[in-house]
C-alpha cells in the first residue's frame, strides 16, 4: 500500500473570508477587547440560545474563571469538592485546582462520558457541583445528570471544548448544563487560533466574570473608550488576564457561519468509518447518543492491539490520536479510583476526522486497518 499522508486533523479555515474579518480590525486600529468581541458574544449568544456569552483566550481559563465565580458568588470553600472525569485532556482538572478546588472522579461508561450512576457513587457533604465533558461531543447521561444536578442542589458545568454545534433532540448540549465553556482552539469545530467562550446566567454573573477576566478592571478598555474620564475605573478584585480579541473574534464570526455544515460533514464521516469497518472483530465502534446531531469532533473506536495499530497506521502516513490517557494515571489525580476509564485508556484511538478528509481518504484509513487486523 503506498503511503498517503492523512492528518489526524487539520484546520479548514474560510482565508478570504476571515482575512476581510481581520482586516476590518486592523484598518479600525482595534484588535484587542471591543467591537468583534463583543459581534461574536451576541452571535454565538443567539446560535445557542445563551442569556449572556463571554468571549476568552481558552477554554481552561473558562474552566478556571467559571468556577472561581462559583467560589466568589456561592461562597465555596477551598478544597469543596467537583466530581468531575478521568477522559479528559488535563486542562479540565487543572483548572478546578487552579480555583482551589478538588477534582473527584466519576468513572465513565461506555460512551466514554461519566455515568449518573457513577456520579451519584462519588457525592459527598462536600460536593458543589459536576462538570460534564461532552467528548467528542456525545450528549451520554447528559439530560439524566442535569434533572439530578438541579434535584440534589448541585451547579452542572458542561466542558464543551468537542461540542459546538452539538445538539440531542434539537437543543444545544449547552442548554442542558447551567453553565458552559466551549473551545476555538485551531482544531476544533469552530477553529481561531486560540479562543474560547463561557456562558453565564444572570446580569450580575456576566458583570463578574467580565472583571475577573481583565483583571479584576471593573471596565475593560473597550467600554472606557466609549466616555469620558478613560482613566478612572477601580481594581476590586484579583483577577486573571483571560480576556479574548478582537482579532480570534473576526475568525470565529466567519466560521460560525460555517460550523452546522461542517458538523453535517464530520457525522458522515464517523458514518462511512461506522459502516466500513463494523465487520473488525478487533474494533468497537463508540457510538454517540446524538449520533444524528452530534457535533463529531472525535472518531473513536475501542480497538484491541492499539498500540500496534497505531504504529502500523503511522507506517503508511495515517495520523491517530489517543482521546485521552486517563488523568488518574498523573500524580497529582492518581488517589481516583476509575477502574473502567483505567482500563479503556489503553484501547480508544482516535481516526482522522477533518473537513479537509476526502471519502477516498476515508477509504485509505479504512484498508490499512483491515490490513493491520489480517495480519494479526
Amino acid at each position: 500500500m503506498a503511503n498517503k499522508e492523512i492528518q489526524l486533523f487539520a484546520p479548514a479555515f474560510d482565508v478570504d473570508g476571515c482575512l476581510a474579518e481581520i482586516r476590518v480590525c486592523l484598518e479600525r486600529g482595534w484588535t484587542g477587547i471591543g467591537f468583534k468581541t463583543v459581534e461574536f458574544e451576541n452571535k454565538f449568544a443567539e446560535y445557542i440560545g445563551a442569556p449572556y456569552c463571554h468571549f476568552l483566550n481558552s477554554n481552561s481559563n473558562g474552566i478556571h474563571l467559571i468556577f472561581e465565580m462559583l467560589k466568589h458568588l456561592n461562597r465555596w470553600d477551598d478544597g469543596d469538592e467537583v466530581i468531575s472525569t478521568a477522559i479528559t485532556f488535563v486542562s479540565t482538572n487543572h483548572s478546578i485546582l487552579h480555583a482551589g478546588l478538588t477534582p473527584v472522579f466519576a468513572d465513565v461508561g461506555s460512551s466514554l462520558c461519566v455515568t449518573l450512576e457513577e456520579i451519584r457513587r462519588k457525592v459527598t457533604p462536600r460536593t458543589r457541583a459536576v462538570i460534564f465533558v461532552a467528548i467528542g461531543g456525545n450528549a451520554g447521561e447528559l439530560p439524566e445528570i442535569a434533572e439530578w444536578c438541579r434535584a440534589n442542589g448541585l451547579v452542572l458545568v458542561l466542558d464543551a471544548a468537542h461540542a459546538a454545534g452539538s445538539r440531542l433532540d434539537g437543543r444545544h448540549l449547552s442548554s442542558y448544563a447551567d453553565y458552559s465553556v466551549f473551545s476555538f482552539q485551531a482544531v476544533k469545530n469552530l477553529p481561531t487560533a486560540d479562543s474560547g467562550l463561557i456562558t453565564v446566567r444572570t446580569e450580575e454573573e456576566n458583570a463578574l466574570v467580565r472583571q475577573l477576566s481583565w483583571c479584576g478592571i471593573s471596565k475593560d478598555t473597550f467600554s472606557r473608550s466609549q466616555g469620558s474620564y478613560k482613566w478612572m475605573y477601580s481594581v476590586d478584585e484579583v483577577g486573571f488576564k483571560y480576556n479574548g480579541n478582537s482579532i480570534m473574534a473576526a475568525i470565529a464570526l466567519v466560521e460560525l457561519g460555517r460550523l452546522d455544515d461542517g458538523n453535517r460533514r464530520r457525522r458522515q464521516l464517523a458514518a462511512l468509518y461506522r459502516d466500513a469497518l463494523g465487520d473488525i472483530g478487533g474494533l468497537h465502534y463508540i457510538a454517540h447518543r446524538n449520533e444524528g446531531e452530534s457535533s463529531r469532533h472525535l472518531i473513536q473506536f475501542v480497538a484491541e492491539g492499539r498500540n500496534e495499530l497505531i504504529e502500523f497506521l503511522a507506517d503508511r502516513g495515517v495520523g491517530t490520536g489517543v482521546h485521552y490517557r486517563s488523568n488518574a494515571r498523573y500524580p497529582m489525580y492518581a488517589h481516583n479510583q476509575v477502574p473502567f476509564a483505567n482500563d479503556v485508556d489503553g484501547r480508544i484511538i482516535s481516526l482522522p476526522c477533518h473537513l479537509k478528509l476526502a471519502d477516498d481518504d476515508v477509504t485509505h484509513v479504512v484498508d490499512a486497518i483491515k490490513a493491520f487486523y489480517r495480519q494479526s
